[in-house]
């Protein structure tokens, strides 16, 4: 049977195209390497952050917002400065217009709903023509990463119910299928059907092979962040220096980059390829899903952060700040693992889980289990890492946190004088209202934020004061995840080659397309727009494909 589009990859990004294209009438087939338990793909397990520019969320807590100023944060944090950044540029500019227009009511009148306080996850802590967030603009998604899902798989199985969707899952791409420079379709392999849980290690034995023909094909295979060897190979050393010997995964491992490749060799160009988003606060998990599975923690600002011989790490490298200084300051340190110490007082107002499995109250939706995140104990899933994470350590005073500290990296890099005495002088600017430390004025900036002050930053004091609770000390990975860079595509997302030609027939969306145009985030990405980058590129896709 022929299709009028092969939509290659069955995540986020790949059922908005689809959903889009099918409302057009246009026949489509999706297929996907795993199982249909992994339909959704990455989005499943995030946390649903969306950005949004002047939204209601915003207004209501007195946030000024305008696309002017997300534009200049934008641009600040991009850095844009290659020849082959024309069509990210543009990317950038219509995602930013539709940030600050449609995009909101969109996904509304599709159900979407959104938790009223709007975070604040990625500040940059620099200039204010430089990378961060000036304004919060982290919408939460009520539901998680599952509810921005729902839409668009209720209306892909309508969709299927008409007769206008197939999907193909275990269907694994080899080739694309080009004919008389027309890209018309893939073969690959079939693969033996496998019930592992949604992201586990599926197998990879071949039943079969198939060729499915289509009039054009939209790749939405997503990054690669689950392939440590391509990430270490495409690691920018000239920015960040060698890449590191361990790192955790922060999404499965067949989220592989092979469609990567695949698209090159039926002429389409990646560009940015060393341009790339790994985050520095990761956690091993002690209940794994897949391999080395990593869990990001999303930091309020307090913790005192410390490389691995306890040398603390000077701003804008700070808790929720500046991701891209974070991973520089940690790789110029020789190591590929820090160390946050804190108190209980801090933990149960700071830490959040990133994932949707590990909000289990903003997943659920359930409003009695949220409120106890405003109590006198951690979160229940921050307080199991606590109990049972091989990198946690929790201790009365710091002299034995610090030999838990020695013990966990088997090291022992860590001095009690060295330690002590850069926290005794950061607990002495807390003895004023006004200090030099460039991190506890930072503290004081966020409280300055109703939504912070509720929920996600704790009132200023001495770390050391023992009526703040027990000191903790936490073990934090690079933990992998975003790509940056990706399948060069124009404004419609078509496939570029190298010439900037479109490549007949060929569409990209999603992560594999660097969210647009090949890298639209540029060096560094704004929080929240990764799930937006899919969602948005998606429906590009899928809007102008076959026109």
């Amino acid at each position: 049977m022929n299709f009028d589009v092969l939509v290659i990859g069955a995540g986020l990004a790949g059922l908005v195209a689809a959903a889009e294209a099918a409302d057009r009438g246009l026949r489509i087939c999706v297929l996907d390497q795993e199982g249909e338990q992994n339909l959704g793909g990455q989005a499943f397990w995030s946390l649903g952050g969306l950005f949004f520019v002047d939204s209601p969320e915003q207004r209501r807590l007195g946030i000024r917002d305008c696309i002017d100023l997300a534009r200049q944060d934008w641009q600040g944090s991009a850095g844009f400065d290659r020849p082959e950044d024309y069509w990210p540029r543009q990317w950038a500019e219509a995602y930013l217009e539709f940030a600050a227009g449609e995009k909101r009511d969109w996904l509304r009148n599709q159900g979407m709903r959104w938790f009223p306080v709007v975070g604040w996850a990625e500040r940059g802590g620099s200039f204010a023509h430089s990378h961060g967030n000036s304004v919060p603009r982290f919408h939460i998604t009520w539901g998680t990463g599952p509810a921005v899902l729902e839409p668009f798989i209720r209306r892909v199985r309508a969709a299927e119910e008409k007769g206008l969707v197939s999907f193909r899952f275990r269907h694994q791409v080899d080739q694309l299928i080009v004919t008389n420079g027309v890209v018309c379709g893939a073969r690959g392999t079939i693969l033996k059907p496998d019930a592992v849980v949604r992201g586990g290690t599926s197998s990879r034995l071949p039943v079969g092979e198939f060729e499915i023909n289509a009039s054009a094909v939209i790749v939405t295979s997503g990054g690669i962040g689950g392939n440590h060897d391509l990430v270490r190979k495409s690691w920018p050393v000239d920015r960040l220096g060698a890449p590191p010997k361990s790192m955790v995964s922060g999404v499965p491992s067949h989220v592989d980059g092979r469609m990567l490749a695949i698209a090159q060799q039926a002429g389409g160009e990646v560009i940015n390829g060393d341009r790339m988003w790994h985050y520095t606060e990761g956690l091993r998990n002690f209940d794994p899903i897949w391999p080395n599975h990593g869990i990001r923690i999303l930091p309020g600002p307090s913790s005192f952060w410390c490389d691995a011989d306890g040398n603390r790490f000077a701003a804008p490298a700070m808790p929720g700040f500046d991701t891209m200084a974070s991973l520089k300051a940690i790789r110029d340190s020789g190591s590929d693992y820090s160390w946050f110490i804190l108190n209980k007082t801090i933990i149960k107002k700071e830490f959040a889980l990133s994932g949707s499995e590990q909000n289990p109250d903003l997943t659920g939706k359930n409003i009695r289990l949220l409120l106890k995140r405003l109590g006198s104990d951690p979160p229940g899933p921050v307080q199991a890492f606590m109990d049972k994470g091989e990198d946690f350590a929790v201790r009365d005073t710091l002299e034995d946190l610090v030999v838990a500290m020695n013990e966990i990296s088997g090291e022992h890099r860590i001095g009690i004088r060295h330690l002590r005495g850069q926290i005794e002088a950061r607990d002495r600017a807390m003895e004023n209202s006004f200090a030099k430390d460039a991190q506890v004025t930072a503290i004081r900036g966020a409280r300055a934020y109703l939504g912070d002050r509720l929920m996600r930053t704790a009132k200023p004091h001495m770390l050391l004061d023992k009526k703040f609770g027990p000191l903790i000390a936490v073990r934090l990975h690079i933990l992998t995840r975003k790509t940056l860079g990706g399948l060069h595509t124009d404004l419609a997302g078509r496939v570029l080659d190298s010439r900037n030609q479109a490549v007949p027939g060929l569409y990209a969306a999603g992560e594999v397309a660097g969210f647009g145009g090949g890298g639209m985030h540029g060096y560094n990405a704004l929080e929240g727009t990764f799930l937006g980058g899919c969602l948005f590129s998606g429906r590009v896709a899928g809007r102008s494909v076959g026109t």
